[in-house]
Parts: structure tokens; C-alpha cells; sequence
């Protein structure tokens, strides 16, 4: 997991510094606004950002957490493929905002993928959308957890003479 905290972390300071470079430039040289271009033509990026996701185990389950601010949960996909959590969706710029705004949080589509270990169970992942927190709970296996080996004693067991 720190593998992929620290990969987290590298991409959001890169993308932070990629829209600190678009919007400087888009200062001098304006683009055309995402509403304006024709349906399905964008500015030559397919993600705005890539949201950071922070995570912490029990004993019975890996919680994941992503900060979603002003998403509903109709423009957020989560899904599970190849041991990979993938979060994607879109958040959309308020309506009313257009050309002479300063925004400083990212607007368009964003996606993630975590790398999970093969020990969760995929089939109960539960996902919950509040307060602009995205949580997901990923149980962890039955057959990974832990178990009790009871040790047998030495009694009633007939030695063998050579």
C-alpha cells in the first residue's frame, strides 16, 4: 500500500502542477470552455485530475476514503477489475461560472485505480457517497484471516520401535 500512497501522492502533485501551467497559459491564450466545444471534443485531456485516496486497515477489512467535493453519486463509477479498485466520474463546474472565473479546484472527469491485494473478498465491496466523501469497505477473505490451529498432544500416540 505505501507503494501506491507514495505513486498517489507523485501523481496529485503533478497534476496540481499541470493545471497551475494550463490555467497560466490559458490566461495568455484562452481556450474555448468545455460546455462550448460540440459534444464529445475536448481540450486534448481525457482526466482532469486524479483524486487522492487514503486508506487504513482492521481485522476484518480495508477502508478506502476519497474526497469528492460537489459530486453526486450519479456522476461517480466504482468498480473492481484485476485486483484494481477503479474510481471514476466527473465533476461538473457550476453552471453560472464561465469565462472570467478563477477556479483553483479541478473541473471534468477524474479517475483513479488502487492496487488491492488477492486476499479481499470483491464480492461484498460496499461503497458509500456523503458529505462529498466517497468511502469503500472491502472485506477481507475468510480463508485469508487468521486462524487457531489446535495442537495436539503427544498422549495416545503408540511409538514405533525400529
Amino acid at each position: 500500500m505505501l507503494n501506491t500512497q507514495f505513486t498517489n501522492d507523485v501523481r496529485q502533485t503533478l497534476d496540481h502542477f499541470r493545471r497551475s501551467v494550463d490555467q497560466l497559459f490559458d490566461n495568455f491564450y484562452p481556450t474555448p470552455n468545455y460546455r462550448a466545444l460540440p459534444e464529445g471534443q475536448s481540450r486534448g485531456q481525457e482526466y482532469a485530475f486524479s483524486p487522492a485516496v487514503e486508506s487504513f486497515w482492521t481485522e476484518n477489512e480495508l477502508y478506502l476514503r476519497t474526497i469528492l467535493p460537489g459530486v453526486r453519486s450519479d456522476d461517480v463509477k466504482v468498480s473492481v477489475q484485476n485486483n484494481q479498485l477503479l474510481i471514476e466520474g466527473e465533476r461538473k463546474a457550476p453552471e453560472k461560472w464561465g469565462k472570467n472565473s478563477w477556479l483553483q479546484m479541478p473541473y471534468g472527469k477524474f479517475y483513479t485505480a488502487v492496487d488491492l491485494p488477492g486476499h479481499l473478498n470483491f464480492e461484498k465491496v460496499q461503497c458509500s457517497l456523503h458529505d462529498g466523501v466517497l468511502d469503500v469497505t472491502v472485506p477481507i477473505a475468510e480463508s485469508s484471516k487468521p486462524r487457531q490451529i489446535q495442537i495436539q498432544t503427544g498422549e495416545g500416540r503408540k511409538s514405533i520401535s525400529a
